[in-house]
Order: C-alpha cells, then structure tokens, then sequence
C-alpha cells in the first residue's frame, strides 16, 4: 500500500505561519520557502507521509518544474497557473487510486474541490499543530531511551575499577 499523500500549498502556508511571514519580510520569500520545506522534511521522516510541496510560478515563464529536494517532492507550477489549480489537477489524477490524500492550505475556496476530489483539507495551523504533536512524541521517545540508558550503566565502585584494571595489566605480562 501506498504511502498517504500530503500536499502542501507552499506560499498558503507561508502566509499562514507567523514565524514564515516575519522570516519573508527580514530575508526575503527564498529564506521562508527553505525553512517551510526544512521543517517538512523533518516531519516527513516520521510521519511516514509522502509529502509534495506546490509553490505558485505564476510571473516565472515555462512550463512546470519538479524537483526532489530532502525527502520532499518541490514543485513550481506553469506560467499562468496557479498552485491550487495544480493542486486540483494533481487530486483529479489520483482519487480512483484509493490512496489517501491531505492538502494542507487555508484557502477556503480550495477546500470545496478538494473535498469533491476526495482529499481531505488540514488547515495551516492543523499542519503546525501536527508538526509540533510529532516533534513533542520525538523528545519524549529520545528522553525515555536516555533515562533507560542511563538507569543501566553498570556502576563500579572505585575498589572495583582498581581491581577490573590490574587484571587487565596481568593479562598483559
């Protein structure tokens, strides 16, 4: 069985999360775009999630570029297409597949043909809101398995590494 499908309506998520639209405005669209699909590529390791990011290339001339960045699927839509109109095309070509589908946008308009295409629509703060759900679970998993690797180191007396140290340098005469 197939991986579920994210996709991610880039520049929609961009304007929806504030710390991407105060990174936009002090270092430029490039700087947002390369933390959003660094933060995905994060989530994408564990959430098992094929994940496709749409951005829209609506001034750029030429037809659609694909790109695998990280673990991510980049994609600028065509001159004179937008995001979400890739995005409908994208859903329209794989809803018979019997594969389950998100896209993460907040645009409302979007969500009617998202639904009759039979994706599923998370909001931007959902996908925030599941991305900090998935890094809390990774913390708490990595400081269980420190405190059950800590609670079995063996402990030696310093009695015990005098005597486990000399046996060694007999061993070695």
């Amino acid at each position: 069985m197939e991986k579920p499908l994210l996709v991610v309506d880039g520049y929609n998520i961009i304007g929806a999360w504030p710390e991407l639209q105060r990174l936009g405005k002090q270092h430029g669209l490039a700087a947002a775009r390369q933390q959003l699909l660094e933060t995905l590529s994060n989530y994408q390791k564990y959430s098992e999630k094929e994940i496709v990011v749409v951005f829209d290339a609506m001034d750029a001339a030429g037809p659609v570029q694909k790109q695998q960045e990280r673990n991510l699927m980049v994609v600028f839509s065509a001159e004179n297409q937008t995001a979400d109109s890739y995005i409908e095309a994208l859903i329209a070509k794989i809803k018979n597949q019997g594969r389950q589908v998100e896209v993460a946008t907040s645009d409302h308009a979007e969500q009617w043909t998202i639904f009759s295409n039979g994706a599923l629509r998370i909001s931007a703060r959902e996908l925030a809101t599941a991305i900090r759900m998935e890094q809390s679970d990774i913390r708490q998993t990595a400081r269980e398995k420190h405190r059950f690797l800590s609670g079995n180191r063996l402990q030696f007396t310093s009695k015990q590494l005098e005597q486990l140290q000399a046996s060694f340098r007999e061993d070695d005469n």
